[in-house]
């Protein structure tokens, strides 16, 4: 029978293939063991598969609903949410000293990774209360965080990030809410909000909006924006949080998919202002704002993997069930039919979802272990090494992000196509996982949005290829002293590389000789040439544990064994796109610059 949920998968990458030896070791971490962790996400595999999953198709088909301004979700939401937080999920990745575990971030994120792949809508709600306290903790003052901070980690409070308007969409620098300074020391903020996800719920005792806007006094653009906690209850005289703040949600806007994360228009200060604290600095929200956003970008990343990697297991489940035709060798109509696995062609579409999914969680995982070693370099007071980190990781964040999202759903489409015409019914899951996948490149910073911050400002502005590159050369040396078939993926890993390599250079001339605007034309290629060889560096890594362990007789052959096959699929049949984009990246391809609106 096929495990739906596969922990070892997420096992071999954290201590196999990564190693966690460094962060165990590490005094911040220093309470928790290898075997515990495991037991972690076993606890968590289970809970998902008996609270999460059996609920998914009905918050699905049944949607949120507002009611009298108040929105309700389905009944069953509150319950499995409740038992996620009183488990000490949501709280686990924060320090213990305000009431978390401090388990390491990438344990936090395989946790998330295994309650998202049977339900990730629902999970919704935990995943952004989380990135709201992890902001608060850092760039909120001691007065906030005393009477805030808290009740977010313990999952009383319920957060929110509300940056959209429906003027401005992804262009911040458009944003039109302001917040006036009153007399006691707080802002009174009025405007429209747009796209937040979970702006009310019946779940929570509370909700806390991190909403950006202006000051009276604001600069024009991105630079004249502050950050501002906007509560849905206000504290009242006897420390309970009873009285009503002037936020009210007036639309609820109804989703391909992804249904059961309630999403609003809400306004505020319809009623002479909403109370709000401002966080950090004044016209320096959208960098404390950047915290949550990068964490959220990681998350949708997870979040695109996990469903790509959910529906694979499905569609591998039903390929080994379901018997139909026979082998082109076969010439006897009476002979019995055999599983659809058994047919080249449906392999190559399980390959082709393993390849994918599988690859995009090993990248989550380590930009989840990049967050971990920086802030471990931080304690230690290693500061050049924190910032090496530091720039690694926000050179991958949109890779993580958009590869994720773009090819996982590609990996979600090819599941419906092994289930056939039962893939495309509501009977089985894979076309709601789909539907839900569907939002990934959208949210969070289009993928066009990432492919423009990886080109212009990572790798050109801030010199990313300068630590990503060694990290390629890396693992390309240690899979040729692998020798076997990891020797021949090092060799197109290498090709892969050089031809990264050639087209960086290139368009760093572009940027000098024709502007920004030729220079970003052709930035969603550049993305994909980039995602597909850090992918392939994932993969590789994967390939040499696996070889490794099965020279040793490791009685895992089966799983080690697909491990290599999907390695190699990747390697045959994906890393040679590398070869198209570049096409239109030297010289860099003027056709969508040059298209005139009007021709189209």
């Amino acid at each position: 029978m096929t495990d739906l949920l596969p922990v070892r998968d997420l096992t071999f990458l954290l201590f196999d293939v990564f190693g966690m030896d460094d962060i165990l070791s590490a005094e911040t971490f220093s309470s928790h063991d290898q075997q515990g962790l495991v037991d972690i996400l076993e606890m968590a595999r289970q809970m998902s598969l008996q609270e999460f999953a059996p609920i998914a198709a009905a918050l699905d088909a049944e949607e949120p609903t507002l009611v009298d301004g108040k929105v309700r979700l389905h009944p069953a939401a509150k319950p499995a949410l409740d038992t996620f937080i009183e488990a000490g999920f949501l709280s686990a990745p924060f320090d213990e000293d305000i009431g978390g575990l401090q388990v390491p971030f990438v344990i936090h994120e395989a946790i998330t990774a295994l309650f998202g792949a049977t339900n990730t809508p629902l999970l919704a709600y935990a995943g952004l209360t989380i990135a709201a306290a992890n902001l608060l903790a850092t760039h909120g003052s001691e007065a906030l965080k005393e009477t805030w901070l808290r009740p977010l980690v313990e999952g009383r409070f319920f957060g929110t990030m509300a940056l959209s308007e429906p003027q401005a969409g992804s262009s911040l620098a458009d944003l039109l809410t302001v917040a006036v300074p009153a007399s006691d020391g707080t802002y009174r903020v009025r405007g429209s909000k747009m796209w937040i996800t979970g702006a009310d719920q019946d779940i929570s005792e509370n909700i806390v909006h991190l909403v950006l806007a202006r000051l009276p006094d604001a600069p024009a653009g991105t630079r004249g924006i502050s950050l501002f906690l906007v509560p849905k209850l206000l504290p009242d005289a006897d420390g309970g949080f009873t009285i009503p703040n002037d936020v009210a949600v007036v639309g609820i806007n109804h989703k391909m998919g992804f249904r059961g994360a309630v999403n609003t228009v809400f306004s505020l200060g319809d009623n002479g202002g909403a109370v709000g604290f401002l966080v950090g600095e004044p016209h320096r929200g959208l960098h404390a704002m950047f915290h949550m956003m990068n964490e959220a970008r990681i998350g949708v990343g997870l979040c695109a993997a996990c469903l790509s990697w959910a529906g694979y297991r499905h569609a591998l489940a039903y390929a080994r069930e379901r018997p139909q035709g026979r082998r082109i060798s076969e010439r006897n109509p009476l002979s019995p039919p055999v599983p659809i696995i058994a047919h080249a062609d449906v392999r190559r579409l399980l390959l082709e979802q393993k390849a994918i999914s599988e690859g995009a969680l090993a990248l989550v995982m380590y930009a989840s272990l990049l967050v971990d070693r920086q802030r471990i370099a931080r304690e230690s007071g290693a500061e050049d090494r924190a910032r090496e980190i530091g720039l690694l990781l926000d050179t991958l964040t949109p890779i993580v992000k958009a590869w994720s999202s773009e090819h996982g759903l590609r990996a979600s489409s090819s599941a419906i196509q092994v289930l056939g015409g039962y893939g495309y019914t509501r009977e089985y899951p894979v076309e709601r996982l789909y539907r839900d996948n569907r939002l990934n490149p959208i949210h969070e910073g289009t993928n066009g949005i990432q492919a423009i911050d990886l080109l212009g400002r990572k790798i050109l502005g801030k010199g990313g290829g300068a630590v990503l590159l060694p990290k390629l050369q890396d693992v390309v040396s240690r899979g040729q002293a692998a020798g076997g078939r990891c020797a021949e993926l090092a060799e197109g890993l290498a090709e892969a590389v050089g031809l990264l390599t050639e087209v960086t250079m290139s368009l760093a001339g572009v940027a000098t000789s024709q502007g920004p605007e030729v220079l970003l034309a052709n930035a969603t290629p550049y993305l994909h040439l980039v995602g597909h060889t850090v992918i392939a560096w994932m993969w590789l890594e994967q390939a040499i544990i696996a070889q490794a362990q099965l020279a040793a007789e490791s009685p895992e052959a089966d799983f080690l064994h697909g491990k290599l096959q999907a390695a190699q699929y990747f390697f045959r049949w994906e890393l040679p796109k590398t070869a198209t984009w570049a096409k239109v990246l030297i010289p860099v391809d003027r056709t969508c610059l040059d298209t005139d609106p009007a021709w189209l």
